[in-house]
């Protein structure tokens, strides 16, 4: 089973985006939505390094809230 995370694009370079996530850089391959490219500042997910969609900013601050909680039960009680 895979989690996909929801990735800020920070950069465009051609046909491939720099997009952040909980404190981590990847590169993502934007062939995939040529139709509908991502603009800097969108939230897209990506899988395999490929950007598949576009998701709303909302949806995506809503999946990084629920991931700390996860992170935070996973620590433990401090």
């Amino acid at each position: 089973m895979c989690l996909t995370v929801p990735m800020k694009v920070e950069q465009i370079d051609g046909h491939r985006a720099r997009c952040t996530a909980l404190g981590e850089e990847r590169w993502a391959d934007l062939t995939l939505m040529a139709d509908a490219p991502p603009k800097v500042g969108d939230y897209i997910i990506v899988h395999l390094k490929f950007a598949q969609r576009i998701v709303d900013e909302e949806d995506a601050l809503k999946s990084y809230a629920l991931f700390d909680e996860i992170f935070t039960a996973l620590d433990g009680p401090k």
